[in-house]
C-alpha cells in the first residue's frame, strides 16, 4: 500500500523467473535434508528439557536470591527455546519428513496457552498465506493497531503504543485471543456458534493446564520456596512473551516492510507470492546464539519464503536469497536487534497519530487574497 511501489521496475517475466530461482533453492535444501538435520533438532529438544528440569530444581531453593536469579534465567531461556526454535518450527512441519511421531506437527503440543491445532490454522494457513495483507493477516497489528498510513485514523489509535506493550507482556494470551478471532466472534450471535464454542473451550482447557503447571504444581513442589518460585515462573513467562513479541515485531513491522491491500493479491502467481513474502518481511542481524534464541526467525525473510524448511538451514539459504535481492534490485530489510526493535516501535507510535496534512503552496495571487 506504499505510495511508491519498490517492485515497479520488475516485469511479469522477471517476477516469475525470480519464483523459479527461489523454487530451485527450496528444492536443493529438501533434497539435502538428512541425519545431520535430524540430530540437530533432537539435540535441541534434549538440551531444552535438561535446562528446564535443572532450572526448576534450582528454584526449589529460590528463597536464596542467587538461586532465584539462576533458576529464573534458566527457565526463561528454556521457555524461549520451547516456543521459538522447537515449538514454532515443529508446528510448521519443518521436521515432519523425519517420520518421527514424537517430533511431528500433528502430535506436538507446546508450553503455550494457545492450542497447537488452533495456532497452526491462524499462523500456518492464514498468516503465511496472506502475509501483511490488511484484513486477511491477523498477525499484522494483531487486529488492534493501525499498520499503514492509508488506513483511516480514529482517536482509538492514540492508545496503540499502550495496547502493544500490554500485548507484549501477555503475548501468549494475545495469540490465543486472535487464534479465536475474538474481535468478530464476541458478538452475541457468533458466540453461540458451536464451532466457536468448542474452540473457546479448548483454549480454556489449555489455559487451565498451563496455569496449574506453572502457578500451582511447581510452586507447591518448592515447599518453603512457594512464593519465590511463583514469582520466578511469572517472570520467566513475562521474559518469554516480551522476547517472542519483539522478534515477531522485528520480522513484520519495521520501517521499510510493505503491507498490501486485498485486491493486490487477486490472481496472484507463485512468483508474485514469493515477491510479497520478500517485501513483507524483515531480518535481524547478529550472532549464531541470537539466531538460535529467535528460533531462527531472525531470518524472517527466508522463513516466509520457505516456512517448512528446517530452521537450522536458514542461515545458508539467506546468502542465496540476499543475492537474489541484489540481482533484482530489491531492498533486503535487516539490522541489529536494537535497531529493528526501535524501528518497529517508532512505526507503532507514528501510526498512532493522524497523518500530517501536506502543505499546499498557494499561487502568489491567492496569497495576497489570504493576507487581505
Amino acid at each position: 500500500m506504499t505510495a511508491i511501489d519498490p517492485t515497479a521496475h520488475l516485469t511479469a517475466e522477471q517476477i516469475e523467473e525470480l519464483g523459479r530461482e527461489l523454487d530451485a533453492i527450496r528444492d536443493e535444501v529438501i533434497a539435502s535434508r538428512g541425519e545431520k538435520d535430524a540430530a540437530y533438532i533432537r539435540k535441541v529438544i534434549s538440551a531444552q528439557r535438561k535446562l528446564e528440569m535443572a532450572s526448576r530444581g534450582v528454584l526449589l531453593f529460590s528463597f536464596f536470591p542467587p538461586a532465584w536469579l539462576l533458576g529464573t534465567a534458566g527457565l526463561s531461556v528454556a521457555k524461549i527455546m520451547d516456543n521459538m526454535e522447537i515449538g514454532h518450527n515443529i508446528l510448521h512441519g519443518q521436521w515432519d519428513w523425519m517420520r518421527d511421531p514424537k517430533i511431528h506437527s500433528t502430535t506436538w503440543e507446546w508450553d503455550h496457552v494457545s492450542p497447537s491445532d488452533q495456532w497452526k490454522h491462524s499462523h500456518n494457513e492464514l498468516h503465511h498465506t496472506y502475509t501483511n495483507v490488511i484484513g486477511k493477516d491477523n498477525d499484522l497489528g494483531y487486529g488492534i493497531m493501525r499498520v499503514d498510513e492509508d488506513q483511516k485514523w480514529h482517536p482509538f489509535h492514540l492508545g496503540q503504543p499502550l495496547w502493544n506493550f500490554i500485548n507484549a507482556c501477555f503475548f501468549e494470551y494475545g495469540i490465543a485471543a486472535y487464534d479465536l478471532e475474538l474481535g468478530k466472534n464476541l458478538h452475541k450471535r457468533r458466540r453461540k456458534n458451536p464451532e466457536f464454542r468448542a474452540r473457546a473451550k479448548d483454549v480454556g482447557r489449555k489455559i487451565r493446564k498451563q496455569v496449574l503447571k506453572d502457578y500451582v504444581i511447581h510452586p507447591l513442589l518448592s515447599g518453603p520456596s512457594f512464593l519465590t518460585t511463583l514469582a520466578a515462573t511469572f517472570t520467566a513467562n513475562l521474559v518469554r512473551n516480551i522476547w517472542s513479541h519483539s522478534v515477531i515485531m522485528c520480522g513484520h513491522f519495521p520501517e521499510g516492510v510493505q503491507v498490501f491491500e486485498r485486491r493486490s493479491i487477486k490472481g496472484e502467481t507463485r512468483g508474485q507470492w514469493y515477491l510479497r513474502q520478500m517485501m513483507g518481511s524483515a531480518n535481524i542481524s547478529g550472532s549464531k546464539a541470537m539466531h538460535f534464541m529467535t528460533g531462527n526467525l531472525s531470518h524472517q525473510i527466508e522463513h516466509h519464503l520457505f516456512p517448512d524448511l528446517p530452521s537450522n538451514r536458514y542461515a545458508e539459504v539467506a546468502v542465496k536469497v540476499r543475492a537474489l535481492f541484489e540481482k533484482y534490485e530489491l531492498e533486503y530489510v535487516t539490522g541489529p536487534l536494537p535497531k529493528q526493535v526501535f524501528s518497529a516501535w517508532h512505526k507503532v507510535v507514528r501510526l498512532s497519530l493522524p497523518n500530517k496534512k501536506p502543505k499546499v503552496k498557494l499561487p502568489e495571487r491567492e496569497k495576497e487574497l489570504v493576507a487581505a
